[in-house]
């Protein structure tokens, strides 16, 4: 695990001063309330946002223009298959942020495994020069739980990550 991830998303979740308003229309209106309202089952009510952070090997800022937009397809794809919310998702040319709110049944392992199980055959194959690299993603990867008023202060963070990103 790369800790300077780790160090820049709490310092960032410290020392970021941004409002709900610097969240555009759009966004605001997709995400709706989703990282507050309790999801229900028949036998469970819960309130599980996982925030997750993973980055491609040897940090290979490899994640822009078509990389990037594809990647963001095959995300929100399996998101959407598995029945997982995304509240927040920013990729950076070298590395991916991505907050949803899950069932409580769905460890956090499983989501970056399908994620990523899925993404690098299809991003490798789709584009060759991925191929130089020997794996597109490391096997590590950042998680944190976060509840009601800590979920918008990393949606925010995500949201504002291209504004606020010097490397």
């Amino acid at each position: 695990m790369d800790y300077t991830i780790l160090i820049y998303i709490i310092l960032t979740l410290y020392f970021l001063d941004v409002t709900t308003s610097g969240a555009t229309p759009a966004i605001r209106n997709r995400l709706g309330n989703a990282h507050q309202d309790n999801r229900k089952t028949s036998h469970t009510v819960s309130l599980i946002n996982y925030h997750f952070v993973w980055i491609p090997k040897r940090r290979k800022k490899v994640l822009v223009g078509d990389v990037e937009k594809r990647l963001r397809q095959i995300i929100w794809e399996v998101c959407q298959e598995n029945d997982w919310i995304i509240i927040a998702l920013e990729i950076m040319p070298d590395h991916v942020h991505l907050l949803v709110n899950v069932l409580p049944t769905i460890p956090p392992h499983k989501i970056v495994k399908a994620i990523k199980g899925r993404s690098s055959p299809y991003l490798r194959q789709e584009f060759p020069h991925l191929m130089k690299i020997p794996s597109l993603w490391t096997h590590s990867y950042f998680v944190s739980t976060a509840g009601n008023v800590s979920s918008e202060t990393i949606r925010r963070y995500i949201e504002e990550q291209r504004h606020h990103d010097t490397t």
